[in-house]
This record gives structure tokens, sequence and C-alpha cells, in this order.
């Protein structure tokens, strides 16, 4: 039942589809996920990956929407609240909630930063910039510029890439400024579009290229295709291909964060959960596997060979965005257009998913302290700006990979796993499965019942083990950090143990403060 309030709600069923999907969408389908693929059994990689995608990511996201829209008719839009709402005897459960407004603050810290990346490297293709660095090298050393990691010709200090992270820092607020239905809807259903649009034109262009180099006619677009796509079964004997491939479905469809959850907690009782949560999936699935993987990994075969290919997917997704495609789309006619194109649609998938990070801590301030939207995005700007500079001028000391590892791998697995057991085990599978239902346009097939009790916890539970004992501890132990850093990291350390207590203390006055019923 209500609590009075008087909550946003999404202007539309597709509105809402497009907000999921946009929160899914974001580089690890154009970058991360050709270079898993490309790096774990080519073609083989597919087959953990939609085995992870059936028995982990639809249940996770089918367990989120229907979290959120149940924890939504009790005035809750985050973690915290509706954990409580799910199990009302249980006084801690919404400090473990905590982690689902913390994990998406931590990743907004620094995935801004990255994203403002993208705004500039699109404004330098237009304006040519780009286009005169000719190889490897020139272009390592452009991106270490602008970073700030060195100065050279290109760059001399961290100004140009300073301006485009306020730019984009001042977009990402003025989105949330405007609230859910006038701002993150509107966003979607403009950018959504528009990313699609330039990944087609994109792939279509990769797919109708011819052999650039004829005394090489090995260094074909079928060879490049096949390079990603045929499978070498002896990779599905490797742990670790399974383990990655789960990975990616967590990365891709934005789950485990608290990100869904809190955007289906401005649905109605009546609205349908089922069939939109497997549509913003599959939206995301089409956008990762078809355009993904038909994009970075054959255009790159083409022009530098299957010896090239292998020292590029190996380089990782970053080197691959930044370095490699801009020298691909040199040697193409327009290229500078295509490179826009493609900076473009990065920094378009980035946004629609950074605001989507923004929403939780928004909705804590004024679901549990009757904060005006205006008054929750001040703090919460403020906040997050402040928080951010150590990842702009400290990326050199491993600030950001300490960031990415607590807020997008840690709390991520950590959060899925206790919200899955909760969902399936404490507020019961039968009345999930009820809950699922509720005004449901399609009827899920049963045994996903026993998959979302049984298969999808125990999945999770090897997923967080084997990512602790592989990750993990090194991490904690700060190993293969040098010395220089170490300080840089304890620092980073300390902050997220602040932010973390800060909430916990925030949720506990918000408890305090609440009127008996």
């Amino acid at each position: 039942m209500q609590n009075g309030k008087n909550r946003e709600s999404w202007g539309s069923r597709m509105g809402i589809i497009l907000a999921v999907a946009g929160s899914a969408l974001g580089l690890g389908n154009f970058l991360r996920f050709p270079v898993q693929a490309a790096n774990n059994g080519g073609g083989a990689f597919m087959i953990p990956y939609f085995v992870a995608f059936l028995l982990l990511g639809i249940p996770l996201m089918w367990i989120e929407w229907t979290a959120g829209r149940f924890g939504g008719g009790f005035g809750h839009g985050t973690a915290p609240g509706i954990f409580h709402s799910m199990w009302e005897k249980n006084r801690f459960i919404k400090y473990f909630g905590v982690i689902g407004i913390f994990g998406p603050m931590v990743i907004f810290i620094y995935y801004t930063y990255i994203e403002s990346w993208l705004l500039g490297y699109s404004f330098f293709s237009l304006t040519g910039m780009l286009s005169k660095v000719s190889d490897q090298s020139g272009m390592e050393s452009f991106l270490n510029g602008y970073q700030g990691v060195v100065s050279n010709e290109y760059f001399s200090g961290l100004k140009w890439a300073y301006i485009f992270f306020v730019i984009t820092f001042i977009l990402n607020i003025s989105v949330i400024y405007y609230g859910i239905r006038s701002g993150i809807e509107r966003l979607c259903r403009l950018a959504m579009p528009i990313l699609l649009f330039f990944g087609v034109i994109l792939a279509v262009r990769v797919l109708t290229l011819g052999t650039p180099d004829p005394a090489k006619p090995e260094w074909n677009l079928l060879n490049g295709l096949g390079f990603l796509w045929n499978p070498n079964f002896k990779a599905l004997l490797d742990a670790k291909v399974w383990l990655a491939a789960a990975g990616q479905i967590f990365f891709t469809l934005s789950v485990g964060i608290g990100v869904i959850l809190t955007y289906a907690s401005y649905l109605k009782k009546k609205d349908d959960v089922a069939l939109s949560g497997l549509t913003s999936a599959t939206t995301n699935e089409f956008a990762e596997v078809i355009l993904g993987g038909s994009i970075v990994i054959p255009a790159a075969f083409v022009f530098f060979g299957p010896a090239g290919i292998e020292k590029v997917a190996q380089s990782g997704a970053f080197n691959l965005g930044f370095v490699t495609m801009p020298l691909i789309f040199k040697k193409i006619y327009l290229g500078s257009a295509f490179a826009f194109m493609w900076f473009g649609l990065l920094f378009l998938a980035g946004i629609t998913s950074s605001v989507s990070l923004a929403q939780p801590a928004i909705a804590f301030l004024e679901d549990e302290f009757n904060v005006t939207r205006r008054d929750a995005v001040s703090v919460f700007g403020t906040i997050t700006f402040i928080f951010c500079q150590p990842a702009i001028f400290l990326l050199s000391r491993g600030v950001v990979d300490e960031l990415d590892f607590w807020g997008g791998t840690f709390c991520l697995v950590l959060f899925a796993t206790i919200e899955t057991i909760l969902f399936a085990w404490v507020f019961g599978i039968d009345r999930a499965w009820e809950e699922i239902h509720h005004g449901a346009d399609i009827k899920i097939p049963k045994f996903y019942k026993y998959i979302i009790k049984y298969v999808t916890p125990l999945f999770l539970i090897v997923i967080m083990v084997s990512w602790f004992w592989q990750q993990g501890l090194p991490t904690i132990l700060m190993e293969g950090v040098s010395q220089d850093n170490k300080p840089f990291i304890l620092m980073t350390r300390l902050i997220l143990v602040g932010m973390f207590a800060l909430l916990a203390v925030l949720v506990n006055v918000a408890w305090r403060n609440r009127k008996p019923k």
C-alpha cells in the first residue's frame, strides 16, 4: 500500500524500457564484450555467455524489476527501504541495502570522468585534431597527454580534459535535476535511437569494408568475423572463460547495482515487469552481440591482420576504443565523420548510464528525508563533484582502478547475491512468483521459478567466491601496487569507508525519524 507520498512516475512504458536499456548500454557493450569474446575462445565464449544470460541475467533482471516495483508501493525507491519492505521483521536488512546506494555513487565518481573523454574525442574528431595523429605510439601519447599523465606536443596539463569533464558533469546534473519523466526519460527517448542509429551505420560501414592491402588478401572481413566467432571449444574446459562470461553479463545488463531497483520503484502496482524487463534485456543484447560484435574486432582485423589483432584484443578495451579505432577511421573515406559517430555513440551510451547511477542517491534523499528534488540534486552534485577530483588528478596513481574494483566489481556481486537470497528465500519464491506476474503481459515459464530459487543464488555464490579468490584477496593486500602508489590507494579506501559509514548513519537516522504506524 502507498504511504501517501506523491512520488514521480514514468510517462510511458516505452520510457522505462528505454531508460533501463540505456542504463545497461554502456562502454562494455561496444568495447568490453568484443575483447572478452576474442580473448576467451571466440565463438565458444557465446555458449557460457548465453548460459549466464539465461540463468543469471534474466532472473536478476526480473528480481530487480519486481522488488523495485514492490518497494515503490511503500514509497521506497532505494535498496534500504525496498529490502525493509520485503523483510520488515529484520531491523538490520536495510543496512545491507546501503550497498545499492554506495555502489552506484562510487561508479558515478569515476565513470563520469571517463565519459567526458568521449565527449572530448568527439570534438577532436570533428575539428580534425585527432586525424593529425599518424600511428599507434602517437595515438597512445595523445591519450596520455589528454589524461594529464604526460606532457607532450598535443597537451600540456589537464585543461582540455577538465573542460570536457565539467561540461559532462553539468549535463548529467541537469538531466537528473529535471527528474524521472522530464529528465531521464526524455534523455533516453532522444539518445537511444541516435545511439542505435550510429551503431547500425558503423556496423554497415565495417561490414562493407574491402581488402585494403591487395598483397594480403587474407586480411579480409570474413576472416575478421571468423576471428571473433569461430569457436575454440577447448576454451570451454577453462573455468576462467565461464567466469568471464558471467562477469560480462553482470556488466552489460547493469544488474546487481541498485539502479534498476530504483527505476522500477516508479512503476505502478499493475504495471508489467515480466515483458518489460525481458524487452530491456534483449534490447541491450542486440546492441552488444549484433552491433558490438560487428564493429571493433572485424575492423581491426582488416587493417592489422591476425597477428596485430591478437595484440589489439590483449591490449584491453580502453586501448581498443581510444587508440585502435581512431587509427582505423583514419584509413577510411570520411573517417572523421565515422570517428565522430563512434565517440558520439559511446558518449550517449555513457550518459544514459551515468544518470541512472545518480538516481538511487537522489531517490534516497527524496523518499527517506522528504528532501525536494532541487535540494537532493544540489547535495548529490556537490558531494560527487568533490569526490571526482581524485579520479581526475590521481588517475596515474591507480585511484580509478581502485574505485572500479570496489564499486563496479565487489559491491556488484555482493549486492546481487544478497538481493537474490532475500527475494527467493526470505520474501519467499511463491510470493515472489505471484508478485512478478501482477499485471504481467507474458507468463514466465515455470522452470524459471526454480532457477531463481536455486540456480541463480548458487551461480552468484560461485562467482563471488571465485572473484574474491582471484581478485579480491590480492587487491585487499595491494599486491602489484607500487610503493609510490600505496598511500593513494589507502587514501581512496579510507574515503570509501567513510562514504559507506555516512550512508549507513543516514539510513539509521531516516528510520529513527519515521513516524510510527
